[in-house]
């Protein structure tokens, strides 16, 4: 297998550990706890550290030791580990004020240019701060799978919207994200420089990482991780990810 001599096995969240936005479920949890019992493991998202404590934190709390587990909300642009039991945040990639003004006023702008309008039912919030990264969902932050998944299921509509975010505000990373979202950070924060943070802080070779995830086609989120080199695994769902764990445990 490709990951028994590797030291850090990387996931992505949503539709890898989870179903998206949904709290992992208890046999996960367990593989999980299985595995840090042997390698280190990072989690990069991105959602923000709050989704993280609501999704993939509670599970994993109520015991076991998890100083091998590493957590990269908002693609990177922030790290959490744990340390004296509490989560300590090592550093943190913050979006000016002005910044946040400038991207949301470039998605308003973008709305009128491609005929964007704002459903009458949005669950949680459209354009969502997360102090690293300014999110739009197109039905709300929590809305359902069903809702999400049917809007726009090959990215052509959030492709276009964000040609036009590109032209507006060139100076920011811009890509789609999760099922219905687009994702704004600053500049060069995706999971590429994720992956690079995690080298430089847990001081592990991208030689001797593993990333598991379910988005690696060419416009996915994930996909900015296959040109740092690391070993790359591409999974279809949460249950296919708990059969890569069951093979590196077992």
């Amino acid at each position: 297998m490709p990951y028994r001599d590797k030291q850090l096995i990387v996931f992505d969240l949503d539709k890898t550990l989870s179903e998206s936005k949904r709290p992992m479920d208890d046999e996960m949890a367990g593989l999980v706890r299985a595995l840090l019992d042997i390698k280190k493991v990072s989690v990069i998202s991105g959602g923000s550290f709050a989704q993280f404590q609501k999704q993939f934190v509670p599970k994993l709390s109520a015991g076991g030791d998890l100083s091998n587990l590493f957590l990269f909300p908002t693609c990177g642009s922030a790290f959490f580990r744990y340390e004296n039991e509490e989560w300590k945040n090592v550093y943190t990639e913050t979006l000016a004020s002005r910044d946040k003004e400038k991207i949301l006023g470039a998605f308003e702008r973008m709305f009128s240019e491609v005929g964007f309008t704002r459903p009458e039912k949005v669950y949680g919030e459209l354009m969502e701060d997360r102090d690293t990264q300014i999110t739009f969902a197109a039905y709300g932050s929590q809305a359902p799978l069903p809702v999400k998944s049917a809007w726009d299921p090959d990215r052509t509509k959030r492709l276009h919207m964000i040609a036009a975010l590109e032209r507006l505000i060139p100076e920011f990373e811009i890509r789609t994200g999760g099922t219905s979202s687009i994702d704004v950070t600053r500049k060069g924060i995706d999971k590429a420089y994720g992956i690079m943070q995690m080298e430089k802080h847990l001081a592990v070779p991208r030689a001797t990482m593993v990333f598991v995830g379910d988005d690696l086609g060419v416009g996915g989120n994930d996909y900015p991780v296959i040109a740092t080199g690391v070993t790359i695994i591409s999974v279809t769902g949460p249950d296919h990810t708990k059969k890569i764990i069951r093979e590196m445990v077992g």
